[in-house]
């Protein structure tokens, strides 16, 4: 059987031009983050099955990439479920590992604590631009903090590195999963006796918005057996919603008693000071109709939108009852996600190139050059070396001259040729 060539189905491998600028990007990302005082820290890629399933991850539990069960373990002909035969399973985010790790090392790590985590994550996805079955995710967390400083800091550090990606123009939208909830209680949406509101439900339709407009929503909505005058209440509030601490304060003013006070003026607190305070060139948004697909959101959520993507580059939000399901005791959390794949996509679309980056000289040799002056060459690119300079040696080909246009493709701005009858220079 012939060996396959192409990678698995939804992953891909990288060129040397993407690796580049990865690793320019992985390199940004650690500097300015640990300006704002983030420590780098690393959970394992594999994870109990229990805790990625665990009904906290929305819509991505239905993707695991689930690991069988290994050894004596494994008991085929015993098993009746799936759950017989797996135990583990890809992680397919990276805030669930972060939370067990948490509740396992709290006693050795700062309160609060300041994480930045980078690392492969797995979803079985259909596969499209931007989006992949294995995509490095770059996340920073505040573990312990309960004030509105932990997403304000979120903010001002993720679009700070942005616009040093020199991204300009986007935008950070802005809600809290409270003010949803009030929206859908002022609304009147009822459940059959004995059973609760399905907020998820609704969030889910309303998260299509942006698809199937407001006339989509209302009519999934009402087919889905919610009173038409229900339905035209609630969508009413998104008409009268504007993107500023105004619409805040308007639909904080028409939710009344469903909204504690303080919901709507710390969203808007946090809008406000993120526009003095920001470095990079954005727009901060209102958006009522922002939900988030975790269901593991308490609070406030944000997200990035670009134009030049045409969707969401990143997001996060608050989170404080996450911790809580594996220590028993409540700890605020919150986190923001920047769409690593995404970044680097349009970086490369852009033909983006790293500012500052030093030229990278060639050293074509002529074969059969005899071993001392090959020696004195090697000495030569050594000492080139020790004084910061990219050397790279290569045997010459008969095609030289498409050899170089090679090597200058490859980002060498300097090509130099020796010979085996010549004296190195």
């Amino acid at each position: 059987m012939a060996m396959k060539k192409k990678p698995v189905t939804g992953m891909k491998d990288i060129l040397p031009r993407e690796m580049e600028i990865r690793d320019y990007a992985i390199g940004l990302i650690k500097e300015t983050y640990k300006r704002f005082g983030f420590t780098s820290m690393e959970t394992p890629c594999v994870e109990h099955i229990e805790n990625l399933s665990s009904k906290q991850g929305g819509e991505n539990e239905k993707l695991i990439f689930k690991i069988l069960k290994r050894g004596e373990k494994l008991k085929l002909t015993e098993a009746e479920t799936e759950a017989d035969l797996v135990d583990g399973g890809l992680r397919y985010d990276l805030t669930v590992p972060l939370c067990r790790y948490y509740s396992n090392n709290a006693n050795e790590l700062p309160s609060p604590f300041k994480a930045l985590q980078m690392g492969n994550v797995w979803r079985a996805d259909r596969p499209q631009r931007g989006r992949y079955r294995q995509f490095m995710q770059c996340d920073i967390d505040i573990l312990g903090e309960p004030t509105i400083l932990a997403e304000i800091e979120l903010i001002l550090a993720t679009s700070t590195l942005l616009g040093k990606l020199d991204f300009k123009k986007f935008t950070i939208r802005i809600n809290d999963r409270r003010i949803l909830r009030a929206m859908v209680d002022y609304a009147g949406f009822t459940a059959p006796e004995g059973e609760t509101v399905d907020y998820d439900g609704i969030f889910i339709t309303l998260d299509k918005m942006d698809k199937i407009g407001m006339e989509g929503v209302r009519e999934e909505l009402i087919g889905a057996g919610y009173g038409e005058e229900t339905v035209d209440r609630y969508l009413e509030l998104f008409r009268k919603a504007t993107p500023d601490s105004a619409g805040i304060r308007l639909l904080a003013e028409i939710l009344g008693d469903v909204l504690p006070a303080k919901i709507s003026e710390d969203l808007c607190t946090i809008m406000d000071t993120v526009e003095g305070a920001k470095e990079a060139e954005f727009a901060v948004a209102f958006d009522p109709t922002l939900v988030r697909g975790m269901s593991y959101y308490t609070g406030p959520i944000f997200e990035i939108s670009m134009d030049e993507y045409g969707g969401s580059v990143g997001g996060g939000g608050r989170y404080d009852e996450m911790i809580g399901r594996f220590t028993g005791q409540p700890t605020p959390a919150c986190g923001f996600s920047i769409g690593f794949e995404r970044i680097v996509m349009l970086l490369l679309e852009r033909d983006f190139r790293i500012p500052g980056s030093e030229g990278k000289t060639a050293f074509l040799v002529e074969k059969g050059m005899p071993g001392e002056k090959l020696g004195q060459l090697l000495k030569m690119a050594k000492e080139l070396r020790s004084q910061g300079a990219k050397i790279s040696i290569v045997m010459m080909k008969k095609n030289k001259k498409f050899q170089k246009e090679q090597l200058t493709a490859e980002g060498y701005t300097e090509i130099r040729e020796f010979f085996a009858d010549r004296e190195i220079q």
